[in-house]
């Protein structure tokens, strides 16, 4: 199959190491990819956010299936401009990435369909941002309203800093202030073609920057697949009571979900309640569970395009356990500090069970260098937990990145028990 697939990060990385592990002779080709995609296969200079200019390559170049990685395409509309070109793609249409696009609209579908969610009050202005933490009372959740690149969100006792979180973002539309939910949070990838879910392995990752859950959000610092301690039937209360009646309401509003709808849930002392939804592949969590998946990816992402997933059986996985640790730049979040070189990572590769997916890396004749805040995941699998997380931090010490920073409590409490 000719496969197109949209995105320059280790998602993207992740998803097209899992199709070429096939060995079916897939024809893929990224746009624009990054310096670890390019040893893997063909990348082209494409802006992935411009649906014209991708409906035209992929017709031109008869692709025969596109995948989006990234949020910001799906949320200009670049799924629309393909459908109507008649090209296959995996991600969903505008209206339903607003799924991910607005918090404020996630939210309201939440409600229609009837998914348990926490409470949530939307602020415009800095007097209604007030009154509504006034509302909600501490500990604080304030939310960016739109995409954020997984950094608009505060949970803090600290009132003023709150505020301040609020403020900073009303600058560039609205913000949500939700009530606050205790509990293990978990990720749980599910494939829609519109009316049919399908479900992937569930993963917990870590969203802040130091040890311990300490310092601000991240993209997501680390990630471990699957969850033993999830409670039986734990995916199917999550397709019975948010991830169909999701996919239902969007259809009956006449924009059905078309890809992959990322449910953000947290288990509580009253049940499983949805943090966030996010529509595509999340990162760093697809790099834990596609390593595991014994079914053809490629399969899954046609027919979740094509509306075949009803007769498709549920996708398999193997009981091996995966551990991923990201390093990132001095500096990240806030400040990273880019274009220093990367040593050792052949060397990390040649620690069984270990690969690495690239998220913002350049290649010079002196070999990469760091061009972003993340820089790349090491992804291990073993027999068990403490093999692959042995695995991915025996890999991650081989790597040298000045400054280089990365979390060391990775799947550290599912190892302990």
């Amino acid at each position: 199959m000719r496969i197109l697939v949209l995105g320059s990060g280790a998602r993207e990385h992740a998803i097209i190491t899992a199709l070429l592990r096939e060995g079916a002779g897939h024809e893929i080709t990224a746009a624009p990819g990054n310096a670890g995609i390019a040893q893997l296969v063909e990348t082209v200079a494409l802006d992935p956010t411009k649906g014209a200019v991708v409906a035209d390559y992929a017709v031109d170049n008869d692709v025969e299936l596109v995948v989006i990685g990234p949020e910001a395409p799906l949320v200009e509309g670049v799924a629309d401009a393909l459908r109507q070109r008649g090209i296959a793609t995996f991600g969903p249409g505008k209206q339903a990435a607003q799924l991910e696009g607005s918090k404020a609209f996630a939210k309201r579908i939440m409600d229609a369909a009837g998914v348990p969610t926490g409470r949530a009050m939307r602020a415009g202005t800095l007097a209604e941002a007030d009154a509504a933490l006034d509302a909600m009372g501490a500990p604080y959740v304030v939310k960016a309203d739109g995409l954020a690149a997984g950094k608009g969100v505060i949970v803090t006792d600290d009132r003023a800093a709150a505020r301040a979180h609020a403020e900073h973002y009303l600058q560039q539309g609205g913000v949500l202030v939700e009530e606050f939910l205790a509990g293990q949070e978990v990720s749980l990838f599910l494939l829609s073609d519109g009316s049919t879910v399908l479900p992937l392995s569930p993963a917990q990752d870590y969203k802040r920057i130091g040890d311990g859950d300490t310092g601000p959000n991240t993209g997501g610092m680390g990630a471990y697949s699957p969850l033993p301690w999830a409670a039986p039937g734990f995916v199917d209360e999550v397709i019975e009571t948010i991830a169909q009646p999701t996919a239902r309401q969007l259809a009956e509003e006449g924009t059905p979900f078309i890809g992959l709808l990322y449910c953000g849930l947290i288990v509580t002392e009253r049940g499983i309640r949805v943090i966030e939804f996010n529509a595509r592949f999340g990162d760093p969590e697809t790099q834990v569970v596609l390593p595991r998946l014994v079914t053809p990816l490629s399969g899954l992402l046609f027919a979740a395009a094509t509306g075949q997933l009803a007769g498709t059986p549920r996708p398999e996985f193997s009981d091996d356990a995966a551990v991923t640790v990201v390093l990132a730049s001095e500096g990240y979040p806030d400040s990273p500090h880019t274009g220093r070189p990367l040593f050792g990572l052949d060397e990390a590769e040649q620690v069984e069970g270990v690969h690495l997916c690239h998220a913002a890396t350049a290649r010079t004749d002196e070999g990469f260098v760091a061009t972003g805040g993340r820089v790349l995941s090491v992804v291990a699998t073993g027999s068990d937990f403490a093999e692959a997380r042995a695995r991915a931090y025996e890999a991650i010490g081989r790597i040298g990145l000045e400054g280089g920073q990365y979390r060391t409590d990775i799947a550290a409490r599912v190892v302990e028990g």
